[in-house]
């Protein structure tokens, strides 16, 4: 029988799933942009100024898209020497601080996220070139982190209930 927690955890990693696939969009683009602008630089011997500035907007929401991807498909690097020794119980106590520390962590950015998007669309700061407002380009991050840290918060409670021996 599924549990709440398990159904905000399954509609959170359709979520991750989403996100992942927004970076993966941006980097389509990103690549299309970027190859269009060496074309118009070295052929037609007219360079366009707007890629280098919209492919390092571009990056930043990139950057965050997939972080919650990699710990649904538990991505990150670890080193399990000292733990695969451990019994059941101190493999799920490291594995809580493990998620405590990623869930704060990513609690801490979310809220730098929210306050820069804030800050850029209060202040209606736009960037140099394209003329495009910055808190499009933080809101996405901001979200991003936002999802992180939930899926993280979500993934501990989970484990937490966990019994030891399933870990």
């Amino acid at each position: 029988m599924q549990t709440g927690l398990d159904r905000a955890i399954a509609v959170m990693e359709r979520s991750v799933v989403w996100l992942a696939a927004g970076g993966a969009l941006i980097i389509v683009i990103q690549m299309v942009w970027i190859s269009y602008g060496v074309f118009t630089r070295y052929a037609l011997n007219a360079p366009d100024r707007m890629v280098t500035e919209a492919t390092a907007l571009l990056l930043f929401p990139v950057a965050f898209a997939g972080l919650a991807y990699a710990m649904r498909e538990d991505a990150y690097p670890k080193v399990t020497m000292l733990t695969d020794r451990m019994p059941p119980m101190g493999r799920k106590l490291v594995g809580i601080l493990n998620l405590s520390i990623m869930a704060g962590v990513g609690l801490f950015f979310s809220l730098a996220g929210i306050r820069a998007t804030q800050s850029a669309f209060n202040s209606g700061a736009s960037s140099e070139i394209l003329l495009w407002p910055r808190w499009m380009f933080w809101a996405p991050g901001a979200v991003s982190l936002i999802v992180f840290s939930l899926y993280a918060v979500l993934l501990l409670a989970r484990l937490i209930r966990t019994p030891a021996q399933e870990v």
